[in-house]
């Protein structure tokens, strides 16, 4: 009985899966290495920010934000307390003119400057040096005004696995987090006004453009969104919203399949800078 000889891999083939294999290590290596040397860049630029810019907080009532007619609801009047955030602008405008405030959340590494292009794709691959970036920055909808708030101000930033842009927005869906009343108040400054913001939904979704809606057409449209975003909410919390309410929202990629986390605010106070 003949023994079946083995077939051997010819040369020529040897070498196609070698250099496919080699060109395949290649190609995520140097992926590895440009996400490394982006989030460096990240970090370098997010302490050069936090040793220049002067950020101080004021402790004064300002003026309030479509208040409750009950003064029941305690947790409105709970966030009277809550001090605002004042920025000073002067070298953010110098390093790049697409400033238009500064976006702080509490207990996350979420405290930045807060940017502008005439589209949403530009700080999607820019840094704030407007250097090429993968990790982006955190900016504003082109179709929204800081110094006039539409219906709903979007805010935008990628979800880094290193924390950094909105990476560490995913601790708003943690328990921890959600225990603490403190955390669902927003600060942003801009160089016309200060603001608090206070949570009223948080929630994980696929990707779609209706809670991104940034301007209503009647009190009906707008009420509609407003009770599908509370729908939404997955946190213990039961805040009431209207539609005189200007609402931010905050919106990062949850995943690589297109999920989002999504934050929706509305404005309790402001002051005037």
């Amino acid at each position: 009985m003949k023994r079946k000889k083995r077939r051997r891999l010819r040369p020529w083939a040897f070498c196609v899966f070698f250099l496919l294999f080699l060109s395949i290590f290649l190609i995520a290596g140097s992926k590895l290495l440009f996400w490394h040397q982006d989030n460096k860049k990240t970090e370098e630029l997010t302490k050069e920010i936090e040793e220049e810019v002067k950020v101080v907080e004021k402790d004064t009532q300002g003026e309030l934000v479509n208040p409750p007619e009950e003064e029941e609801e305690s947790d409105y009047w709970y966030y009277m307390g809550i001090p605002f955030l004042e920025v000073d602008f002067t070298e953010l405008l110098q390093k790049n003119a697409d400033t238009v405030g500064f976006l702080h959340v509490e207990n996350t590494n979420i405290n930045y400057p807060v940017v502008q292009a005439p589209d949403n794709t530009y700080y999607l691959t820019h840094a704030f040096d407007k250097s090429n970036n993968s990790a982006g920055w955190v900016f504003l909808d082109y179709r929204n005004d800081m110094t006039n708030l539409s219906d709903n101000t979007i805010i935008y930033g990628h979800g880094r696995l290193d924390s950094t842009v909105f990476g560490s927005l995913k601790k708003v869906l943690t328990q921890s987090w959600q225990q603490n009343k403190d955390n669902y108040a927003i600060k942003i400054s801009t160089p016309t006004e200060n603001m608090i913001f206070q949570i009223f939904s948080i929630y994980t979704i696929e990707e779609e453009s209706y809670y991104i809606t940034s301007k209503f057409y009647s009190e009906e449209q707008k009420q509609t969104w407003l009770d599908t975003m509370k729908q939404r909410n997955t946190a213990p919390i039961d805040t009431s919203v209207n539609t005189s309410d200007k609402i931010l929202t905050l919106s990062t990629c949850e995943n690589n399949d297109g999920g989002r986390i999504v934050v929706h605010a509305k404005l309790i106070r402001k002051e005037s800078r």
